[in-house]
């Protein structure tokens, strides 16, 4: 599969867009007034390419291209520390693609993009969001999932955001999430994790892609899994 590289855009804006805008701008304002000073950074020093096994349960690392890539941009990389991208395969299944963007500070300012931007930035038809809630036993990673076309395959895509200790689900809830953080002289960190498989079997993806995530936040050290999941 080759990279397809595009260029982050926000949604179009409407008035009730454009008043919430407004909202999460003034709390912004408070915030930068405020001066919040607390870093929450729960990855540190530490790298993505040393925490995240290059063999989860069976599926072993195999490539690190091959994804939907955001560009060299000097406002991303201000936005995001690290990226890591990896293909994983089972030698069975299609390919699972890993990509997680961890930025270190969010404010009302400079904010995690989400997906579901970014792929219709890119060119894809996506499917309406879906809440996708995976269970880990101990514990539920709240989750979305939907389908992007395009180049004649469909690819299924799960994928989660934390900022600081709270999991928006979508772009509002995560406005709200940084502004609150802000607010309480906080600057939290934030990640982004996506999982994807391009196939014609849609209950096959979500399965596979599901015990991949479970596998994945089970191989990370216990103290070092609130990197990923509130």
């Amino acid at each position: 599969m080759k990279p397809v590289l595009y260029s982050f855009s926000e949604p179009k804006t409407d008035r009730r867009k454009f008043v919430l805008g407004l909202l999460f701008c003034s709390a912004a304002s408070i915030a930068a007034v405020r001066h919040p000073t607390k870093q929450l950074d729960y990855l540190g020093p530490r790298k993505l390419e040393d925490l995240v096994p290059r063999q989860i349960g069976a599926w072993k690392f195999v490539a690190a291209s091959g994804l939907v890539v955001p560009p060299d941009d000097p406002y991303l990389n201000s936005i995001y520390n690290q990226l890591l991208t990896r293909v994983y395969s089972d030698g069975v299944n299609p390919p699972i693609m890993l990509l997680v963007a961890q930025s270190a500070s969010q404010t009302g300012f400079l904010q995690i993009h989400r997906p579901e931007t970014c792929y219709t930035a890119g060119g894809f038809k996506i499917s309406p969001l879906a809440p996708h809630p995976v269970s880990l036993g101990y514990e539920v990673v709240h989750a979305n999932s939907m389908e992007a076309f395009g180049t004649g395959a469909t690819e299924h895509v799960v994928y989660w955001t934390r900022v600081g200790n709270m999991m928006p689900l979508s772009w509002r809830e995560q406005k709200i999430a940084v502004a609150k953080q802000n607010l309480q002289g906080v600057i939290p960190d934030a990640i982004l994790v996506r999982v994807s498989m391009v196939s014609d079997d849609a209950s096959a993806a979500s399965l596979s892609i599901d015990s991949f995530i479970r596998t994945l936040i089970n191989s990370v050290p216990p103290k070092m899994r609130r990197v990923f999941i509130a």
